[in-house]
């Protein structure tokens, strides 16, 4: 089956460089225009969406016929104490040079660790995915994109090498091998 990953449009704190998981920030008004001039099936019948009003938002833009399947544990990383604050405001917090040194791999303070993340997403997604019968598109955010394709893209590559811009994405192969999911051929949508 064939997967379209789409992060969704750009939020104010986005456009700022902030820190923004658990925040349930809608589309500025640039990200509304932007969406409406990638709008892109009027024939899909379901997009799977974070529970994030980003999410939701652009998808009900770039698919307005389709109905929303929300799938709670494909939203964005709880980045804690971090929420809401860019790195140059924090470059001198040690609860975030400690969290940064570390590659961002442990618990963000009161949020949640890469680790944690990686599992809620993959377990979400797997869970999303052992259901569907034919092609699928997800809206979501970034770091859940990355996480997808860092844990079951072919051929591997770094977690940041996943990287993908507001309203940019990847459309993949999905297939199951010995219960386990693997996304391959793995190109940008355009």
């Amino acid at each position: 089956m064939q997967i379209r990953l789409i992060r969704h449009g750009t939020t104010a704190g986005n456009a700022a460089r902030r820190y923004v998981g658990r925040s349930d920030e809608p589309l500025c008004p640039e990200g509304r225009k932007a969406a409406e001039l990638h709008k892109k099936d009027t024939a899909l019948d379901r997009v799977y969406v974070s529970p994030l009003k980003r999410a939701r938002e652009t998808a009900a833009i770039l698919f307005p016929c389709a109905a929303q399947i929300v799938v709670e544990g494909l939203r964005e990383m709880d980045f804690g104490d971090f929420e809401g604050r860019s790195a140059d405001e924090m470059e001198h917090d040690p609860a975030y040079r400690a969290w940064v040194d570390d590659l961002c791999r442990g618990a963000c303070p009161n949020g949640e660790s890469q680790a944690e993340f990686h599992a809620r997403v993959l377990r979400a997604f797997t869970e999303t995915v052992q259901n569907l019968q034919g092609d699928a598109t997800f809206v979501v955010h970034g770091g859940v994109i990355m996480s997808l394709l860092w844990q079951l893209a072919e051929p591997k590559k770094e977690f940041y090498d996943w990287f993908v811009p507001n309203l940019g994405g990847y459309l993949v192969d999905c297939t199951e091998d010995n219960g386990r999911f693997l996304l391959r051929n793995v190109r940008p949508i355009e």
